[in-house]
């Protein structure tokens, strides 16, 4: 049963919530994939759903993936009001 709940607990998840994460990742590059085929057959269409996609995904999955509270590997280098 490890194998099942060891990566997810690295990220804060239970296992459902992490296949829940997964499954609507994977649903967003599948449909974001089907923008794409679209795209490269008609260039005109979904011009930027790949790249919207990749950028969304990417901040969603990298940096506020950890739902433990940790501090960020990175600094952010957002400025924040005193």
């Amino acid at each position: 049963m490890k194998a099942f709940t060891e990566h997810p607990e690295t990220v804060g998840e239970t296992y459902f919530e992490h296949m829940h994460s997964s499954f609507s990742f994977g649903s967003r590059m599948f449909i974001a994939s089907l923008g794409c085929f679209m795209h490269g057959i008609f260039p005109f269409l979904c011009v930027k759903t790949g790249s919207k996609t990749i950028c969304t995904l990417h901040d969603r999955m990298v940096t506020h993936r950890d739902k433990r509270d940790l501090e960020p590997p990175c600094p952010t280098t957002e400025k924040t009001s005193a």
